[in-house]
């Protein structure tokens, strides 16, 4: 049994060495993890290399030409956990927003529940945002995720999270070739294709804590993508 954590990165020099070290500690058998690097300028890659030769077998780096979007990298890092033999992939983001220590947690909660797919959520009870974040930008995210499962008719609460564990035979009934998100709707492309195929999904409550260190990579396209987005998913998978 193993356990792979995709973490996708872009500059996270400040923040990924010591949350792999985090990842590498919890209580949970042969956890490995791939980061999914876009050619980060700050070195994140070539820290991890160095990573690498210090724990061989459990961390790995997938090196990519340059920034090409969250969607494409959990696809390829989703491709390469499943070749390798993953049974459970986490996907988590490199800055401390996604705490390590709720990864048992969602494992727990993925096999008490026999889940398909176990969600950390901001938005059920027990989770939270930052509370440092201004009034409008908490009302952004929450009606973010609002705005896509109330369109998508999706039984969950936050639908635009990140934090994710999926079982192997549910991401496998994925048809990752489908995907075309490739900002931050891909986390309700995911989600929407999950349950369009009937898999059996919960949420567990955590807090999202805003980066310490790094920059944010939300822009204004990112939003408008998400936007538009979310109404073409009815179309593309109509067929479903």
């Amino acid at each position: 049994m193993s356990i792979t954590i995709i973490i996708p990165t872009y500059n996270e020099a400040d923040n990924l060495p010591v949350l792999a070290l985090e990842l590498l500690e919890l209580p949970l058998p042969d956890i490995r993890i791939l980061v999914v690097d876009d050619n980060s300028p700050d070195g994140t890659g070539q820290m991890m290399e160095e990573m690498k030769a210090d724990f061989p077998g459990r961390v790995d780096v997938h090196h990519r030409a340059g920034k090409l979007g969250l969607g494409t990298a959990y696809i390829e890092g989703y491709k390469i956990a499943l070749k390798a033999g993953a049974n459970y992939i986490v996907q988590m983001d490199a800055d401390f927003s996604h705490p390590p220590e709720k990864v048992p947690i969602l494992y727990a909660t993925l096999n008490a529940d026999n889940l398909d797919v176990a969600l950390g959520s901001r938005y059920v009870p027990g989770g939270g945002v930052d509370v440092d974040w201004p009034l409008w930008r908490k009302s952004l995210s929450r009606f973010g995720s609002f705005y896509a499962r109330t369109i998508l008719g999706l039984p969950v609460r936050d639908v635009t999270g990140g934090f994710r564990m999926w079982r192997r035979d549910a991401l496998e009934k994925i048809p990752l070739e489908r995907v075309v998100s490739n900002g931050y709707t891909f986390q309700v492309e995911m989600i929407y294709l999950a349950h369009k195929l009937g898999l059996k999904f919960g949420e567990t409550p955590f807090y999202f804590a805003d980066r310490k260190w790094g920059d944010s990579k939300m822009s204004f396209a990112i939003q408008v993508e998400a936007a538009i987005r979310t109404w073409q998913l009815l179309w593309r998978y109509r067929d479903l």
